[in-house]
């Protein structure tokens, strides 16, 4: 079963990696004159956005303040976020977990959230412990420090709740705060502050 699991991977990849090689050799060799003298697109607000999250990659660690504060969620203990780049550069992931627990996601709260671009639009996909997926859109300040996604819909149950909103806040290249609303049952927002040094 384990050889076929590997073989069925190998197949996987080498037909992605075929598909990517086949269109780099698609591309014309030779470029008029027009097209070697004129400027290169400048990057959408979108890609500039997501180039700002991609300097977030590495880990992560920091104490979480809760508003309003709940007996179940504790705050004693500091959070632990690895951000990794994937996919070629396409996508960063963003796992997040209680520091010094075990990383076993069975017992203990590990929520992944993916960041890709989506045509003009900066989008995140929070995989939920609550067993859903709410999606949000970007929208970028004026100073490229802060990045903040707003809630666009949700695919999965609500019956506990979803993540609603969301803050990258780039204060060095060491520094960084995470701001996440939680929707709670009835529509009673949790805001959760991410307060995060880089470890590596």
């Amino acid at each position: 079963m384990k050889s076929h699991r590997f073989m069925l991977f190998a197949v996987l990849m080498s037909l992605c990696t075929m598909a990517f090689a086949q269109s780099d050799t698609q591309k014309p060799v030779a470029q008029s004159e027009a097209q070697k003298s004129s400027p290169a697109p400048l990057p959408s607000e979108a890609q500039k956005s997501f180039d700002t999250l991609k300097t977030l990659a590495g880990n992560w660690e920091g104490p979480v303040t809760i508003d309003p504060p709940t007996p179940e969620m504790s705050t004693d203990k500091p959070v632990k976020v690895t951000m990794r780049i994937t996919s070629r550069g396409n996508a960063l992931v963003h796992e997040m977990q209680e520091a010094g627990t075990p990383l076993d996601a069975t017992k203990y709260d590990h929520p992944t959230t993916m960041l890709y671009l989506d045509g003009d639009h900066l989008t995140l996909v929070h995989y939920c412990d609550a067993g859903n997926r709410p999606r949000m859109v970007a929208r970028t300040a004026a100073d490229g420090k802060k990045v903040e996604f707003d809630f666009a819909d949700l695919s999965g149950s609500n019956e506990q709740g979803h993540m609603y909103h969301s803050v990258f806040t780039i204060i060095d290249a060491n520094h960084h705060i995470e701001d996440w609303t939680y929707m709670m049952p009835g529509d009673k927002p949790m805001h959760a502050r991410l307060d995060l040094q880089r470890k590596n």
